[in-house]
């Protein structure tokens, strides 16, 4: 294994984990991966042998989503409402950057 391999490794996007582990360091089941799986919130991938793997990454947002559920929360609507916290996370800067230039370098005004 090469330095950059080890380093990949590390990295939080890495699908380091299989389905069994991932439930286990959550507290939950895999039918509850399967479940945040169906409802797109997390796409896991696929080893060599076709088993799910996870990143830690994706195990954050799954553990938020179990957070939710655990306090009631459909998990449809959990993972709505994760994928909308997601977005609003990735608006505020644009939005702050608009308001701060005044709407003058918006990046549709060249269309």
């Amino acid at each position: 294994m090469t330095a950059d391999e080890s380093l990949s490794r590390l990295d939080d996007d890495y699908p380091a984990y299989t389905m069994g582990r991932a439930a286990e360091l959550l507290g939950t089941t895999p039918g509850f991966l399967r479940a945040i799986g169906a409802a797109r919130l997390i796409t896991p991938l696929r080893s060599e042998g076709g088993h799910h793997r996870y990143s830690r990454y994706q195990l954050r947002i799954a553990a938020r989503a179990r957070e939710l559920v655990d306090q009631g929360t459909p998990i449809e609507a959990a993972c709505r409402i994760i994928i909308l916290e997601d977005q609003l996370e990735e608006a505020q800067p644009i939005n702050a950057e608009y308001r701060r230039t005044g709407g003058s370098s918006s990046p549709s005004a060249a269309a």
